[in-house]
């Protein structure tokens, strides 16, 4: 792998956090794999094949349900890490990854990985940090549904996007969320319609500015306030890691 993925993965707080031993495996272990635009990186179901890192595009994260309407949990972009529960449990995977456009995915493969953390037992803690991030997070996105009115889950929600989830940092490293209006609210479980009044509110507010295709983030410190997020900085230790998928 080049250096300057090297520097790029290690952007990752998770990834930088672990053991140096791990990462270096799994840098050694990984293999790029390209999908096309709607391509599956696996399905709800399937047998695991390892763990996962995106490296370029993003990915969407759901499942199909009885009428065929999708249901989106997450949407992963680099350098966002996930596939550990099956890799700690060794079920078989929870919910669909389809790539949303061209996008390139690392994968350490599960034998391989399995056998070096027997290994090095105590390595399976950063596995471990990993998905009690992702269940801290879906702890906190029901206690959302429960007690939030819309506007204010869809403000926290564009701000975890932006921040993938906690593992870029405490504030958005981009602007622009390219997150179309229907996926936004899919992941929030509302119709479009809905969304759409909540995004024009913040949109009024000045808060964001809407583009097709994409939301533009004008204000974060606002964006931030309007979702009800904790005081930047008061749960770094906690950070999540990304939504869903396992």
């Amino acid at each position: 792998m080049t250096l300057g993925l090297h520097a790029a993965l290690a952007s990752d707080a998770w990834f930088a956090g672990c053991d140096p031993a791990l990462r270096d495996e799994l840098l050694r272990l990984a293999q790029p794999r390209s999908l096309a635009p709607g391509g599956s990186l696996f399905r709800k179901g399937e047998d695991a094949e390892g763990l996962c890192c995106v490296t370029a595009g993003a990915l969407r994260i759901g499942s199909l349900q009885a009428d065929g309407s999708e249901q989106l949990l997450g949407y992963l972009e680099p350098y966002q890490w996930f596939g550990e529960i099956s890799l700690i449990d060794g079920e078989p995977r929870t919910h669909t990854a389809t790539a949303d456009g061209p996008t390139t995915v690392l994968l350490a493969p599960q034998p391989a990985l399995l056998a070096w953390l027997d290994r090095h037992p105590a390595c399976w803690r950063d596995v471990a940090r990993l998905a009690c991030a992702k269940l801290r997070l879906s702890f906190g996105v029901l206690e959302d549904i429960a007690v939030l009115p819309l506007e204010q889950r869809l403000a926290k929600r564009l701000w975890l996007v932006a921040t993938g989830y906690g593992a870029r940092g405490e504030a958005p490293v981009r602007r622009l969320v390219r997150l179309p209006q229907e996926q936004l609210a899919l992941m929030l479980g509302v119709s479009r319609q809905s969304a759409n009044k909540a995004l024009r509110a913040l949109e009024k507010a000045g808060v964001i500015a809407l583009h097709y295709g994409a939301i533009e983030l004008l204000q974060p410190e606002a964006l931030h306030s309007a979702g009800g997020l904790p005081a930047q900085g008061a749960t770094a230790q906690s950070r999540p890691c990304g939504e869903g998928v396992r």
